[in-house]
């Protein structure tokens, strides 16, 4: 049963600083094509973010790293064309905002004009030149902090982060100069309850938890670990609300058996000649012309 009606507005990037003053948690899920835009939207979450993991859990990579600008902007395209009433946001991938603000403002930039209503780009205060630059240009930045995925060699692999005394407090430090520069909202990902608690007060600007504990304003998840449709890993932070691979596997094997055995299609599912037609075609009787 949808969770949508006709006339549920569509949400903006001030609406989610409005939702969290207000106390109303702010639901996100990744979207990576036109179904899935629809399936998310219909279910009435706030946020779809085409994110970066389409390379996990659509393209086959091991990691984030090799998704490229023109790949997220594919994938961008098909969510668009979905029209949801969501608020679609983008990430940027890995080397488009590295290499300076010109660069950023270009690749952030095109990704609006395709239809993105915002970015999303990691990391902390290094950060804080190219978001300024990019809220200037009237271009919604959205922040993420912790285990940031596209770090993960530098970090040692996908581990939690801000578990020390130092760390937790660089953390705070790193979102408060990230909503000084001009950040709507902050992702949390990987991050003690408690640190991410401490982030939560420190800003003035909604944090969205993903392994982060309750205390965020929201929360987000990829789509593909919520319905079961990834079922190889399943991090600690993930609860599974459908198991939608194996469901499939049943479905497909259930298809071949009946393509192997004759079952399908059967003759509800095949057009058939009139009969008429069928006679001068000399299939007199012919199962085949039965009108």
């Amino acid at each position: 049963m949808s969770h949508m009606s006709d006339s549920r507005p569509t949400v903006t990037v001030p609406d989610l600083g409005r939702m969290a003053a207000a106390g109303t948690r702010i639901v996100m899920v990744t979207a990576y094509d036109a179904p899935t835009a629809r399936l998310a939207d219909a279910s009435g979450a706030d946020v779809l973010l085409v994110g970066d993991s389409v390379g996990n859990v659509c393209l086959g990579f091991e990691n984030t790293l090799p998704v490229s600008l023109a790949m997220m902007g594919h994938h961008l395209d098909a969510v668009v064309r979905a029209r949801p009433r969501a608020l679609v946001l983008v990430d940027l991938p890995y080397l488009t905002y590295h290499l300076g603000v010109e660069d950023t403002l270009r690749n952030a930039g095109g990704l609006l004009q395709r239809g993105a209503q915002g970015v999303k780009l990691e990391g902390g205060k290094k950060r804080v030149p190219v978001v300024k630059a990019l809220v200037d240009a009237e271009i919604p930045v959205m922040g993420h902090l912790g285990l940031t995925p596209q770090s993960l060699h530098a970090m040692g692999g996908f581990k939690v982060q801000g578990k020390t005394h130092d760390a937790a407090l660089e953390l705070v430090d790193d979102a408060r100069a990230l909503a000084a520069a001009g950040c709507f909202a902050i992702v949390l990902e990987g991050v003690p309850d408690e640190v991410a608690a401490m982030v939560t007060d420190a800003v003035d600007v909604p944090t969205i938890g993903i392994g982060a504990g309750p205390v965020c304003d929201g929360q987000v998840l990829v789509f593909h670990d919520v319905l079961g449709i990834e079922d190889r890993i399943l991090p600690k932070f993930v609860r599974r609300y459908a198991s939608l691979k194996a469901d499939g596997v049943e479905a497909l094997g259930a298809y071949a058996a009946d393509v192997r055995s004759g079952r399908f299609p059967s003759a509800d599912e095949s057009y058939h000649l009139a009969g008429s037609v069928a006679e001068t075609l000399g299939l007199y009787g012919s199962s085949r012309a039965a009108g």
